[in-house]
């Protein structure tokens, strides 16, 4: 139904063109002080924007984010300290 999306972190040299960077995909996030936009893009598309966004001058780097492919569920394991005062009785 939602189609899968990717984010991805463009570093700039100036703020000025941080703007021109909705005609790629969804921006989510500028930083005004470290000078990077947090933008969100389909999936599929993901890798041909990276590149169109790699060969504009005012772009410093490119970096992809590696969110939707981090395992997000955690095991719970207990506490073992705990584990032991229950076992006493007192």
């Amino acid at each position: 139904m939602f189609p899968k999306r990717q984010g991805i972190i463009v570093w700039l040299h100036s703020l000025k063109h941080s703007k021109q960077m909705r005609k790629y995909g969804n921006v989510h996030y500028v930083s005004k002080r470290l000078k990077y936009v947090v933008l969100y893009c389909n999936m599929d598309e993901a890798e041909t924007i990276m590149k169109k966004l790699l060969a504009l001058p005012f772009v410093k780097r490119v970096e992809p984010s590696y969110r939707p492919y981090v395992k997000v569920e955690f095991e719970s394991k207990a506490d073992k300290a705990k584990e032991y005062d229950y076992k006493l009785g007192f």
